[in-house]
């Protein structure tokens, strides 16, 4: 139960009525909930940080479902959505669902149907915000390195051998050995290949690495790309 709890149902519909009947049903599941009678209302309260999820309405005046929908992908907030409905039609459905809705159920909805949409998104959201804090660990682990280290980092990563990197850089195999551990140790990974899920998790993705240029334009993390074929030490 306590799991569940942690878990925040956000309702969001204009029908007070409808209101009062989800918030029956998630409160009697064991969920937190908050509801809102308009998209504004909830917008103004609303946490990301709060583990969670929004069942919205699909159809209200001025600000509808798909339109709070585009406001959360526009502030890039991650937030599970399940669109509830009573007259929704086909290209409706397909445009919220390939804007990252969770799922499209139709009122009134069966509440097994309602908790199987919310544990779904429970699932989603807990991958979503584990993927979130591995990466912001790994980008304060990468801030600690120097200069030299991101660089000597870059090259490994695309699958460089110490004598290679040395040559690159300008330098002796020693010495690209010293800053190779270093690197290795401040980001607490023993392993080329796990240096490697790791910078794949965090959503690094290949790129092809050129002689005399860093292989991963470190500072630009949201750009940053790593090639990880053929790793050797």
């Amino acid at each position: 139960m306590g799991c569940v709890m942690s878990f925040t149902i956000y309702l969001v519909d204009d029908d007070a009525g409808v209101l009062k009947a989800l918030s029956r049903i998630v409160r009697t599941a064991g969920y937190d909930t908050r509801a809102y009678c308009s998209p504004r209302d909830f917008l103004r309260e609303h946490d990301p940080l709060v583990p969670g999820c929004v069942i919205l309405d699909l159809t209200m005046p001025e600000f509808d479902g798909l339109d709070l929908q585009q406001h959360l992908i526009a502030e890039k907030i991650e937030r599970p959505i399940i669109f509830l409905t009573g007259n929704g039609d086909i290209p409706t459905s397909v445009r919220a669902m390939r804007a990252g809705a969770l799922d499209f159920l139709t009122k009134p909805v069966r509440r097994d149907e309602l908790l199987r949409a919310i544990a779904r998104a429970q699932e989603q959201d807990g991958i979503a915000r584990h993927a979130h804090e591995a990466r912001q660990s790994m980008e304060r682990r990468l801030a600690t390195l120097t200069k030299r280290e991101r660089e000597v980092l870059g090259y490994v990563i695309a699958g460089r051998l110490n004598k290679q990197i040395a040559a690159s850089l300008g330098t002796v195999e020693k010495t690209v050995k010293v800053h190779r551990g270093r690197m290795m140790e401040k980001l607490g990974i023993r392993s080329v290949a796990e240096l490697v899920r790791i910078t794949e998790r965090v959503g690094i993705v290949p790129q092809q690495c050129r002689d005399n240029e860093p292989c991963w334009p470190f500072g630009q993390l949201d750009r940053a790309t790593i090639l990880h074929d053929n790793v050797s030490r």
